[in-house]
């Protein structure tokens, strides 16, 4: 992994700035109409990449601004302390890594200067899949070389924004399991394009869920795509995908420390301002001492969280210490919320208030994009040398 210019907390408050300006501009009553009718949020993706926060981390002889993680962190972090969610626009920064650190010359002149003006988004990325779940190394879905084209078959699930998505970011089997010498080797990505795939071949199904995250499941059946779709070298692209997992969950995690600063202010603000019993309910220790605690936990998971990414801006191995910023601050985030609707009370369950948005928004870092137990395992195997537990 390549390594760049390390950022100065000065030189990236201007960034905060600007980010705080633009989402000013999409009040609580925007996200609440968002939520409510389960739309794809296009009028605040379309501002974000006009603005170019969306090509921070393309470089700059390709259109964007050749930021580091760091900075890609920090507008994320001020999305979401805005009241926001970033889950529209966090996978066109780190999907496209996989393209500018593993795609040919070609491939990244075709692409990435349309991706960072805004003309093509790249924002899904196709690896779950149902009966692999996090298991990345068990899917199923097969890309067959056949001439000049690949044809694939099989099935991916948890496909966010497959919908509202021109490119994706596809990994496939072209190689049967364990018929290579090493149990990495046999997968390889593809860049696909989403638009000109026929509807028979690439059928996409929503899925309802709790929270309005555009989440897919997408079904291949005999989908071409040609044999320049594929990035890098055939069969390896398992490894090509590691640095944008450890790219989403530093970002994923950055996200979760703006929820945990918007839930302690909300939680704050209204135990000073709500009065029972004649008094303000913030002067109770038993609301003053969750949200202190809140506060405390916070601090802590934010320092985990630039401790990661600036490992990573330095190009070195950071798998660990990824993980462990999205645990630390996915959990932070949670208790946090959690505070949060407690303060509130009944009016924490009213959608005027937006805490029961939030709520439901941030409740999904538990699990995604790797759940807290798949962290901790990762953590006692691979940090602390305890024998594989799977």
């Amino acid at each position: 992994m390549d390594s760049v210019q390390p950022i100065s907390d000065d030189d990236l408050e201007p960034i905060r700035e600007t980010t705080r300006a633009l989402c000013r501009r999409f009040p609580d009553a925007y996200w609440r109409k968002v939520d409510r009718a389960r739309e794809y949020p296009t009028e605040f993706v379309t501002a974000m990449a006009e603005a170019g926060l969306l090509a921070a981390l393309i470089p700059a002889e390709y259109g964007g601004s050749g930021l580091p993680l760091r900075a890609a962190a920090a507008i994320l972090a001020e999305v979401h302390a805005s009241g926001a969610n970033g889950a529209a626009c966090h996978a066109q920064m780190y999907t496209m890594g996989t393209l500018l650190r593993h795609g040919s010359e070609a491939q990244k002149q075709k692409y990435l200067p349309k991706i960072a003006s805004g003309e093509l988004r790249l924002q899904a990325f196709g690896v779950t899949e149902p009966g692999a779940g996090t298991d990345t190394l068990s899917i199923a879905t097969m890309a067959e070389k056949r001439g000049d084209t690949y044809v694939v078959n099989g099935q991916k699930v948890w496909t966010s924004r497959a919908e509202h998505s021109d490119l994706m970011i596809l990994l496939a089997r072209t190689a049967p399991k364990g018929s290579l010498p090493s149990r990495t080797d046999g997968l390889s990505v593809f860049i696909v394009d989403m638009k000109a795939a026929p509807k028979d071949q690439m059928r996409i199904t929503p899925i309802a869920t709790m929270i309005n995250h555009a989440t897919t499941e997408i079904f291949f059946d005999n989908l071409e795509i040609p044999a320049d779709a594929l990035i890098g070298e055939e069969h390896k692209g398992f490894r090509y995908i590691l640095d944008g997992m450890n790219a989403e969950r530093i970002l994923i995690a950055a996200e979760c420390i703006g929820d945990c600063r918007w839930f302690i202010e909300r939680a704050t603000n209204y135990a000073k301002e709500r009065k029972v019993f004649g008094r303000p309910i913030g002067q109770n220790q038993g609301i003053q001492f969750p949200i202190a605690r809140n506060h405390v936990e916070l601090h802590a998971a934010r320092l985990a969280v630039r401790h990661a990414a600036e490992m990573f801006d330095r190009g070195e191995p950071c798998g660990p210490e990824a993980n462990m910023a999205k645990m630390l601050a996915s959990e932070a985030s949670w208790r946090a919320a959690d505070t949060c609707l407690q303060t509130h009370g009944g009016f924490g369950f009213a959608e005027e208030y937006d805490v029961e948005r939030k709520f439901r928004e941030t409740r999904l870092y538990q699990i995604a994009p790797i759940s807290t137990n798949l962290i901790l395992s990762n953590v006692a195997e691979k940090v602390l040398g305890l024998p594989r537990s799977f």
